[in-house]
């Protein structure tokens, strides 16, 4: 076995070690009680039109959420990728990212993701129709990614988080730390990618403010109201481990791209993706993607099927792509996705 190989195998392991470490009934007695959930929401229409399964196919700027180690396969001296998409229940998630190729120092990328929700009315004890009032919830990421090519066959990445959550008068932040790998050529056998990543180890979060004082009297105090403050509770982040793997298949103009990926969870059931992705003379592509629980039990996921199309287009001597991603969702409308990618 080569060194190169036996390196993979090694990130595998710790990995897989990583997650076997966590009891299975954890995350599922834990669905829904995680902080800074909006670092969960997919960027990058293609992957996201992949069903999220592209752990070892995801290449450049766009693999930032996926995995981090996919930015350095960036051969542009800089990227710009802009999107937006229709989020659950009328929100809606705007991201932005800037990367930047050093040369032989690496890949260096900062990204910001922004979900608003829109005005909530301001209600209360004493007014429980509203007050007259509204607040807008908030919830930003900011993000610094790092990635470089070991060898010819090995990239690995790592970013760095800043979360903030505003909801009226409280808020809460937080910092997170995700790495990955990716290595083509697995096992010697030409156009077999794999990738690995663990995502979201940080610090606990625990929201603050004015928002949490109340004004009362103490039972059996003689003495006038005073104001007291409620302790939140604090939360970890939604921690995560994927690996995955991807077959690439050229086909003369054409080329077909098979992924598979595995996630396990430290706050929810694991689950399986499946995802392929069709290209025809480099210009034009067509994905699809599909999204499973590995528990017959979870009836807490409600994405399910993707589909998407992409359009890679030269103007005025740059590389414009253009992508589109629909996503279904139980209970919701479904997620459109649109996404404009500029490289210099």
């Amino acid at each position: 076995m080569r060194i190169t190989d036996k390196f993979a195998l090694a990130l595998a392991l710790v990995g897989l070690l990583w997650s076997s470490s966590q009891v299975e009934a954890e995350g599922r007695n834990r669905v829904g009680t995680s902080a800074a959930s909006q670092l969960l929401i997919p960027v990058g229409a293609r992957d996201m039109a992949l069903g999220g399964s592209s752990a070892a196919a995801s290449t450049g700027i766009e693999a930032l959420h996926w995995n981090p180690a996919g930015l350095a396969s960036s051969t542009s001296a800089a990227t710009i990728l802009a999107q937006t998409t229709s989020y659950l229940a009328d929100m809606q998630l705007n991201y932005a990212a800037v990367g930047a190729n050093l040369g032989s120092f690496g890949h260096l990328a900062v990204s910001m993701k922004a979900l608003s929700a829109g005005d909530i009315a301001v209600t209360t004890t004493s007014a429980p129709d509203g007050t007259g009032g509204t607040f807008s919830p908030t919830f930003f990421v900011l993000g610094t990614t790092y990635a470089n090519s070991l060898t010819d066959r090995i990239r690995m990445g790592a970013t760095v988080h800043f979360v903030s959550e505003s909801m009226g008068r409280t808020s809460a932040s937080g910092v997170s730390f995700s790495a990955g790998a990716q290595y083509e050529n697995l096992g010697s056998v030409q156009g077999l990618d794999l990738g690995i990543s663990i995502k979201h180890i940080g610090t606990r979060m625990t929201y603050g403010g004015s928002g949490l004082l109340y004004s009362g009297q103490v039972n059996g105090l003689r003495r006038p109201s005073s104001f007291y403050r409620v302790e939140a509770s604090s939360a970890d982040l939604p921690s995560l481990f994927e690996i995955g793997l991807s077959y690439n298949m050229p086909m003369g103009d054409s080329a077909l791209s098979l992924n598979t990926l595995f996630q396990h969870q430290n706050y929810n059931y694991d689950e399986y993706r499946v995802g392929a992705e069709y290209t025809y003379n480099d210009m034009v592509s067509l994905r699809a993607g599909f999204d499973l629980p590995a528990s017959a039990d979870d009836d807490t996921y409600i994405f399910g099927t993707s589909f998407g199309v992409g359009l890679n287009l030269g103007i005025a001597g740059r590389d414009v792509q253009l992508d589109y991603a629909y996503t279904a969702a139980e209970y919701f409308d479904a997620l459109n996705t649109f996404a404009f990618k500029l490289d210099f």
